[in-house]
């Protein structure tokens, strides 16, 4: 990840440097499905993720997660979509808990790539409505494309709005409509998904941008503990609501976060059997 030059007004830059915190800490898998800087360079190579969550594109997708995973038609849709909630999601997320600054996955403004080899998908931003807090120096700019709110949950509501009722959810009924698999996994990836985005967030070197006056700043000023964390991640999850589909805990002999699913995401049915580490099934 880069940073933009002119990072005082970029209002993409404190997303981009946490990102980049991110990787410094776990490694470039957390990130390695966004591209660098959140930009395509040329956005002819990429197509919107509207035509996506229109259908259009559905049956390629469909294919090349056959052929990546070389798995049943419901399971390599399940392990797509597991792969499409994460990235979709993580730019936000890690925007709403490193700067609440956050980029609003509109299907008109993600740029998608998907393969038959890793990463399977690629996902880049073009233009997004950034939603930002009122104590943010940016709301002042007059760009268009910041959405000024007045607290965490007006932010989390646009959230919502725009990636589980505009986004996600046409997606999954175009999935559902080609493949036979339930709601509860689905949503259950998408809960999984953003826990372990938030922990990234939390577990990297905080802060990593210069915390705007207000709520804005709170809790960014060092290192989550897990309580805290668990706190942060209730929240959102609950926002989103998709809160009951993990279980969420303190491991007593590291002191670290425990993500535990309660549903599966079907990587255990794959030719060579994959059981995630917080499985409902272990």
């Amino acid at each position: 990840m880069t940073v933009p030059r002119d990072a005082t007004s970029a209002p993409l830059a404190p997303v981009i440097a946490t990102l980049c915190a991110i990787e410094e800490r776990h490694g470039g898998a957390p990130v390695h499905g966004l591209a660098r800087g959140l930009t395509a360079v040329d956005p002819r190579d990429w197509s919107p993720a509207a035509d996506l969550v229109s259908g259009r594109r559905i049956p390629e997708f469909l294919d090349a997660a056959k052929q990546r995973w070389n798995a049943q038609p419901h399971a390599a849709a399940a392990l797509a979509w597991k792969c499409y909630t994460y990235w979709s999601a993580l730019p936000a997320l890690v925007g709403f808990a490193g700067s609440r600054r956050v980029p609003l996955p509109d299907p008109g403004a993600v740029l998608v790539r998907f393969a038959t080899t890793q990463p399977f998908l690629t996902m880049a931003l073009r233009r997004p409505t950034v939603a930002v807090l009122a104590t943010d120096p940016i709301a002042r700019s007059g760009d268009p494309d910041i959405l000024v709110c007045r607290d965490d949950a007006e932010l989390l509501g646009h959230l919502r709005r725009v990636l589980i009722d505009e986004h996600l959810t046409p997606l999954m009924e175009r999935l559902r409509g080609d493949v036979h698999i339930g709601k509860r996994p689905l949503w259950g990836s998408l809960a999984s998904s953003a826990a372990h985005a938030l922990s990234r967030t939390a577990d990297a070197i905080w802060p990593v941008w210069p915390p705007v006056t207000g709520a804005a700043g709170q809790g960014c000023a060092r290192r989550a503990e897990p309580a805290p964390l668990i706190e942060l991640i209730e929240e959102v999850l609950g926002a989103l609501g998709v809160g009951d589909l993990v279980t969420l805990d303190t491991d007593p002999q590291t002191g670290a976060l425990s993500i535990q699913r309660r549903t599966c995401c079907l990587a255990f049915t794959l030719p060579t059997p994959k059981v995630c580490s917080g499985c409902c099934i272990r």
